[in-house]
């Protein structure tokens, strides 16, 4: 798949970086069906469908969202061998499949009924199964493949201003994901759950295929170009070699070298601790409510508060990305953090409140940009896909088990606030260290580009 088909990026009269930001954002935003918020409306007509109860879809949605998790650093591996305009369309595409198999979960489930000489809508264990694999395959190629060649693709095109690009993203797919819930339930209102699903899959893989085969390239340097629009080479330089971009080499870790840093386990634990308490509360956030006094409609309203925060200090975190180190960066998200684990911990004091959505805010505002800038600031672009697998493995997996966390707590102490106070540890602790951890880079400890396993 040649980056000058179908056209030319260094034949436009501007920077091709500025359509990688669009094309990498609206990815990100087309991996809404693999989210939660995107799953979770179809919980009930999964439940009325199969025959299942809710603990059961709920169990093999955390199974399906462990197993992608797992999957993630070969995915992450094999989008650097192929490149993220191929492995785009192998996102999009199984996606498409998934949903689909979603869709016919149920009537497969009866086909195998029936063949086995059983009445009714299915077999409870076939159907929990045939749910768990369409579950791991949404969660994996939407949540997991398509944002991580998304974000990958915008870090490797801009480095200068990474922070930035990543802070102008951040907006609209923080909107998009807010709207969606919105938009899938006026959508299965119009063509019912299992209309929905397909047609969801029609414009995820023609749609979004399209867009990623006709406007995803891998690096500047493939197209002729270089990282944020800097001058063609000149002198001894090769026109379109991969060249360094500034006056240094640029950093090579593989995987593996990349887990024995210190910086690569501060991110993980830094987006994981966000990934792992704010997946919990968005998925008891009516429970919360109800133990604070709060209707179901007060409960949820908190989100639109919070989105109105995140907007522009996602502007703000990206800008600061550029100009500060990302320890600090972390550093303050986590103190962010620990605002709104303890302000949710008490939602019937006003002034807790507003704290709480101050701090989900701050740390949302922060989240998106440091996940984009931190991993190739620190290891480069080489590996940038293994990396961010690991990454990513690490955040899913925080997700999956973060309800059932904080739902353990709440059956042991009969409140939720004890779990929120025991899990503000996980700030507290990233916070302490984040001065101490040093950019590998800056430490010496960079690779030029070798050869290797990632």
């Amino acid at each position: 798949m040649r980056p000058d088909f179908p056209f030319r990026p260094a034949s436009l009269p501007f920077f091709y970086g500025w359509v990688v930001l669009f094309v990498s954002t609206l990815g990100i935003v087309m991996s809404v069906p693999g989210q939660t918020m995107g799953v979770s409306v179809f919980t009930d007509h999964l439940i009325e469908a199969t025959g299942l109860d809710r603990l059961q879809i709920s169990n093999a949605y955390l199974l399906g969202t462990i197993v992608s998790g797992l999957l993630l650093p070969f995915g992450g591996s094999l989008a650097d061998r192929i490149g993220g305009r191929r492995m785009a369309l192998l996102a999009t595409s199984g996606l498409g499949v998934m949903l689909v198999f979603l869709a016919l979960c149920d009537r497969l489930s009866a086909a195998v009924a029936t063949a086995a000489g059983t009445e009714g809508r299915g077999l409870p264990f076939v159907t929990f199964a045939l749910l768990s694999v369409g579950f791991t395959g949404i969660r994996f190629f939407g949540q997991g493949m398509l944002t991580l060649v998304s974000r990958n693709m915008l870090a490797r095109w801009w480095e200068a201003r990474r922070g930035l690009m990543s802070g102008l993203s951040g907006p609209f797919v923080n909107f998009s994901f807010a709207l969606a819930p919105l938009v899938l339930s006026a959508w299965i209102a119009r063509a019912g759950w299992r209309g929905a699903w397909i047609e969801m899959a029609a414009v995820v893989v023609l749609g979004m295929g399209a867009i990623g085969w006709l406007l995803f390239r891998d690096t500047p340097e493939e197209c002729g170009l270089r990282m944020d629009g800097r001058p063609a080479p000149t002198g001894g330089e090769a026109q379109g070699a991969d060249v360094p971009h500034t006056s240094r080499e640029e950093p090579a870790f593989t995987r593996s070298e990349a887990l024995r840093t210190a910086a690569f386990w501060l991110v993980t634990f830094a987006m994981g601790s966000q990934a792992l308490v704010g997946t919990a509360l968005t998925f008891h956030i009516v429970d919360l409510g109800a133990e604070a006094g709060l209707s179901e409609s007060a409960a949820v309203a908190i989100f639109l508060p919070i989105a109105m925060v995140t907007v522009p200090v996602g502007f703000l975190a990206g800008a600061a990305i550029d100009r500060y180190p990302i320890r600090y960066l972390i550093a303050v998200a986590m103190a962010a953090q620990c605002f709104m684990f303890v302000g949710m911990a008490h939602q019937d004091v006003a002034w807790m409140r507003a704290m709480a959505i101050a701090g989900w805010g701050v740390a949302g505002g922060f989240f998106g940009p440091l996940m984009t800038a931190a991993m190739p600031t620190f290891f480069g672009r080489k590996h940038l896909g293994a990396i961010q697998g690991a990454l990513m493995m690490g955040l899913v997996i925080a997700s999956a088990l973060g309800p059932s966390a904080l739902a353990a707590f709440k059956a042991g102490f009969g409140s939720y606030a004890p779990g929120l106070y025991v899990l503000t540890s996980l700030p507290v602790a990233v916070l302490l260290a984040a001065p101490f951890v040093r950019n590998p880079v800056a430490s010496g400890s960079s690779r030029l580009p070798t050869e290797g396993d990632a």
